[in-house]
């Protein structure tokens, strides 16, 4: 008998498993890039050609199902390969990476955001509610830390998370108008000059 705390594709065959639970994530993600409602579990797994029993066993519910396919679930840094020790070129790689995937990615994130706001959701369930931007950003900064301590590093990267993302994104297309384009580098010069500040009187050698 299956141990109940090992998730269902982590016994038995689990390449076959591993490919299941990949074609249902992937018909989620393609529904979710057609916008619309949230798919279900039933809707990925019809989309998948899988049957609704088998699909339960992955995602018991449709909140499992939206974490598994939101797009950056995988993402463990944001920083490309050898970034430097310049925490404004870190920063800026980190953010700039971040928008891209917001962007690229929006009818998905739209979605999170309106799941992330539904009350009878669990706090930390979802991506939007997991602070992970800002973990990336406190790696961006991390040279910065001898300076600004730790909890220091932290709340310029929660500052500069409040700057950027798709809410941010959400107010300035649909409520002030800017493009696509017009609030990217608004976003970046936003977390720039909240860096800049922070840094403001900063010893230079």
């Amino acid at each position: 008998m299956m141990d109940m705390s090992t998730p269902y594709e982590m016994s038995g065959r689990t390449g076959q498993k591993s490919r299941t639970r990949f074609a249902l994530i992937s018909a989620a993600r393609e529904l979710l890039g057609q916008g619309g409602s949230a798919p279900t579990v039933e809707a990925a797994a019809e989309a998948a050609a899988i049957s609704r029993a088998t699909a339960y066993r992955y995602f018991p519910n449709q909140a499992a199902l939206l974490v598994a396919a939101h797009p950056e679930t995988e993402a463990s840094s944001l920083l490309p390969v050898d970034p430097g020790d310049d925490p404004e070129t870190r920063l800026l790689a980190a953010v700039s990476t971040f928008i891209r995937v917001i962007i690229d990615s929006e009818h998905q994130q739209r979605t999170m955001l309106r799941l992330s706001l539904e009350p009878s959701v669990a706090p930390r369930e979802l991506p939007l509610r997991q602070g992970r931007a800002i973990g990336w950003f406190e790696e961006a900064l991390a040279p910065l830390v001898p300076e600004l301590t730790t909890a220091g590093v932290r709340r310029l990267a929660v500052a500069i998370r409040s700057a950027v993302g798709i809410e941010s994104l959400v107010w300035l297309t649909d409520v002030a108008g800017l493009s696509r384009d017009e609030a990217a580098e608004l976003m970046l010069s936003s977390a720039q000059a909240i860096l800049s500040h922070a840094l403001a009187g900063r010893p230079t050698s």
